[in-house]
């Protein structure tokens, strides 16, 4: 598959099974990661990798959270399963560094251009993913156990494996809605 349909025909899988990126599958999304703009080569960025028990750890993680938010019964067991729902789960976060020229904000769109570029590079290789966020991605305990402090934000939990189906073919926004010209 070409650059350009790739970025035009990019989808979410939100339904994945085994197998998950092999080895060097995952260290060619890796290595397209690193290349997202990244001003002052800061290296704004950390991946938590999640498969196997990592997967139940973030689990357990999960689980820790939801139950000081107050859950219970089914929210709290489903917490526990979230992680298991892909083969993969890869934690991008933002990790923000003091710069007089690049502020957060900017250290943040970095990582959240590490996690698209890690989404297109499983899908150039046959992979399906989800970039997901949701409230762990904003939770002080989930934060703090996968190493986030400070400005630094957790921008996805990138869940990938091999997809139970193919992507229906979804209605793309028309660009020219979304452009002015000066």
């Amino acid at each position: 598959m070409d650059a350009l349909t790739l970025l035009t025909q990019r989808h979410s899988s939100p339904r994945l099974t085994e197998p998950g990126p092999a080895p060097q599958q995952l260290e060619t999304i890796l290595a397209a990661a690193v290349k997202a703009p990244d001003h002052a080569a800061l290296t704004p960025w950390k991946f938590v990798i999640a498969q196997g028990e990592g997967l139940l750890k973030l689990g357990e993680i999960f689980f820790e959270a939801a139950k000081a938010k107050g859950e219970s019964g089914e929210a709290l067991a489903r917490a526990r399963l979230l992680p298991t729902r892909a083969p993969m789960v890869i934690t991008v976060i933002a990790k923000v560094q003091e710069h007089p020229k690049v502020p957060a904000i900017e250290q943040h769109l970095s990582a959240g251009c590490a996690a698209m570029a890690m989404q297109m590079a499983a899908q150039a290789q046959g992979l399906g993913g989800i970039w997901r966020t949701g409230s762990y991605a904003f939770d002080p305990i989930v934060r703090e156990s996968l190493g986030a402090r400070g400005e630094d934000q957790i921008v996805g939990f990138l869940y990938l494996g091999t997809p139970l189906s193919k992507a229906p073919n979804k209605k793309s926004p028309n660009p020219d809605d979304y452009v002015a010209f000066l």
